[in-house]
């Protein structure tokens, strides 16, 4: 970040917002054990799951905030956020169609979309290009944490089963979305090859 006085200093990894992605990394395991061991039970490990999985992923926006607000924008942290979000949502998809709640090809679309689109960021980010994320794609990210929210809790116990229509309407919608902004993301794709190949001329 720069200071007032015009003097460039770079924010420390070990800051409030790297811890707090650091622990949603490791919440991971722990949701995916809670879910698994469950096994479809609707019982509490499979509420606390759901917990574990709906504060954990609301952090993404808690630690995004104060890195921007307070200038603790890191490597580090571009590095490690987009990893602790993929591993959450790619990592709930995976065991919800272990359980047999989610068609496997709903989760390899949005699974191959997801990491496909990270590694490019990261290819880009490792040029010096930064890729922020899209509108469409912050609409996305939104959609698909409602969508595998709802479908981890079990509601359908405690309100009857017309909220399952409830849960595959924000899981078709995130499937739509994640499709449209992977397309969004594919033409900016091409558009950045095309400057490099520019540049290298």
């Amino acid at each position: 970040m720069t200071s007032p006085a015009g003097r460039t200093r770079s924010a420390n990894n070990w800051n409030l917002p790297n811890a707090i992605t650091v622990v949603r990394i490791v919440m991971a395991p722990v949701f995916f054990w809670l879910l698994l061991a469950d096994a479809g039970q609707d019982g509490p490990m499979r509420w606390w799951a759901a917990v574990i999985f709906i504060v954990a992923i609301s952090t993404d926006w808690v630690d995004g905030w104060l890195a921007r607000s307070r200038g603790l924008v890191t490597d580090l942290g571009k590095i490690l956020d987009p990893i602790a979000d993929k591993l959450l949502t790619s990592g709930a998809l995976v065991c919800l169609s272990i359980l047999g709640e989610l068609p496997w090809w709903i989760t390899i679309v949005i699974v191959v979309r997801e990491v496909g689109i990270t590694v490019w960021r990261f290819v880009e980010l490792g040029r010096g290009t930064v890729v922020p994320a899209s509108s469409g794609g912050k609409l996305k990210t939104l959609t698909q944490a409602i969508a595998i929210s709802l479908f981890l809790a079990p509601l359908w116990t405690l309100v009857g089963d017309w909220i399952i229509w409830v849960n595959w309407a924000f899981m078709i919608a995130a499937l739509v979305l994640t499709v449209w902004s992977g397309l969004l993301y594919v033409r900016d794709a091409f558009r950045l090859a095309r400057e490099h190949r520019g540049e290298a001329a």
